[in-house]
């Protein structure tokens, strides 16, 4: 019984110092249209593991959402499973949809505001959206990443589609979303992008 009750202990204090990743993204990390095990951030861990980190990841990503719908959800999200980060993938749907720059990049400071409120660290990625946008929005918006990255002091990770999309096999007919082939590689190039953010102590 002195065994059984030391195993459990041991099993609680490593649960409860276990570290925690959100991710809070669309359809690109959501999964979209395949099994939530198959989408990259449930292959996360174990490509982190290949960096020495270990941490659970918890995928709150929705196909759909804009920044505003993330802005709705981060609060819950982060009382619920109170991470040490949270990585923001989002705005895709916000440029699809020709929302104003200020409004898109207002809505992304906020969550990085509302991140470090609740002492986690947050992480954003660049996104980009098709030149068929038309040029001029396309980069305006792309701008917004690196442009708000500097301003509030965080870490910019590069957009993983950027290698996905030049690969047809990997691609869905809509030509934006990944398949399930391309998620194990997602996984691994943001594993290695994340592991020297992840291997250090959170900064609120």
């Amino acid at each position: 019984m002195l065994r059984i009750l030391t195993l459990l202990c041991f099993l609680w204090v490593s649960s409860a110092s276990a570290q925690t990743l959100l991710v809070l993204g669309d359809s690109l990390s959501a999964g979209y249209q395949m099994a939530a095990e198959q989408a990259w951030p449930a292959k996360l861990p174990r490509a982190l593991n290949d960096h020495d980190v270990e941490i659970e990841v918890i995928n709150a990503s929705i196909s759909g959402d804009t920044t505003a719908n993330g802005l709705q959800r981060l609060p819950q999200l982060l009382e619920r499973h109170q991470p040490e980060w949270v990585l923001i993938e989002l705005g895709g749907n916000d440029g699809l949809r020709g929302w104003p720059f200020n409004r898109i990049r207002d809505n992304l400071e906020q969550l990085i505001t509302q991140t470090r409120a609740a002492d986690a660290t947050p992480l954003l990625v660049q996104i980009q959206i098709p030149p068929n946008y038309g040029q001029r929005y396309a980069q305006g918006f792309a701008d917004i990443y690196p442009t708000l990255a500097e301003q509030t002091q965080t870490p910019l990770l590069p957009f993983f589609m950027e290698t996905v999309i030049q690969k047809p096999e990997w691609m869905r007919d809509d030509g934006i979303h990944p398949m399930p082939e391309a998620q194990p590689w997602i996984a691994d190039f943001m594993a290695e992008k994340l592991a020297p953010y992840l291997s250090d102590a959170p900064q609120s």
